[in-house]
């Protein structure tokens, strides 16, 4: 008898703790970040529409001298006060210039050429920037192009303290107890379809992970691009399981998970 109740309290604390596991994520099996770089018009034009339609918000990464972040201001602004997350993609988008493929970073813009005190006068200016549009100070950062130094040294660590986290552009999602806040993963969509998009979230529900999809393009506007008729089938799905995916902006899914690792180391 002493064995069946072992094995009964045993199989009760394993179900247990699978239940708490499997809804680790605010109450649901998973974390979505939807993230958009570059302050592109599209986003105005065809993403915002669609996500507020479904009540679901997202994170856009804003250079500050980007066309469609100066010529669009107030559009951004009213962004923010619908539950958008504005974010700190720096003022001039540097890009290391002296990598295979970088042809087209300008010089001015090299950020082989920066010092890490220029990266991070202009990732504080840009904190600046964005709080005249929604007046908040938490934010989170992305790195530009996914390039994370200035030589050997890690121009992140020295801003840390003004962030809650920063996207970064390795494919991979983690559990909840695995994140680096300094670098989070993320999954660049370029031409993929809805079902492979949806096949990702798939995974992220049965792995309990955070999932943080990095957009470009959507209908066109940038190389990098997916057509939003494939996006709209990515948003839709995730409004179909809103009961099992947590879809939030990237700071607040952050700042979630940050809550709880403290809470247990």
């Amino acid at each position: 008898m002493k064995k069946i109740a072992l094995l009964s309290l045993l199989l009760l604390t394993h179900t247990l703790t699978f239940a708490q596991n499997s809804t680790v994520w605010n109450g649901k099996k998973c974390a979505v970040a939807l993230t958009y770089d570059d302050a592109l018009l599209v986003h105005l034009d065809n993403v915002i529409p669609v996500m507020d339609s479904l009540g679901l918000k997202g994170t856009f990464y804003l250079s500050g001298y980007f066309p469609g972040f100066v010529n669009y201001i107030p559009r951004w602004r009213s962004a923010a006060v619908n539950g958008h997350e504005l974010a700190n993609h720096t003022l001039f988008h540097p890009c290391a210039g002296d990598r295979p493929g970088r042809e087209w970073v300008k010089p001015a813009n090299d950020l082989s050429k920066y010092t890490v005190q220029r990266m991070t006068d202009e990732i504080r200016m840009t904190n600046i920037l964005l709080k005249t549009l929604d007046g908040q100070s938490a934010r989170t950062f992305a790195y530009p192009c996914g390039d994370t130094k200035i030589g050997d040294v890690d121009y992140y660590k020295s801003v840390e303290g003004d962030f809650v986290a920063a996207r970064g552009t390795k494919s991979e999602m983690k559990p909840i107890t695995e994140i680096n806040f300094a670098d989070i993963g993320s999954y660049a969509i370029n031409g993929q379809s809805g079902e492979q998009m949806i096949d990702l979230v798939k995974k992220a529900q049965e792995t309990n992970s955070l999932l943080v999809f990095l957009f470009h393009g959507v209908g066109g506007g940038h190389s990098l691009n997916v057509a939003l008729a494939e996006h709209n089938k990515l948003v839709q799905y995730l409004k179909q399981h809103e009961s099992d995916i947590w879809v939030a902006p990237f700071i607040e899914v952050a700042q979630y998970a940050k809550a709880h690792q403290s809470k247990h180391k």
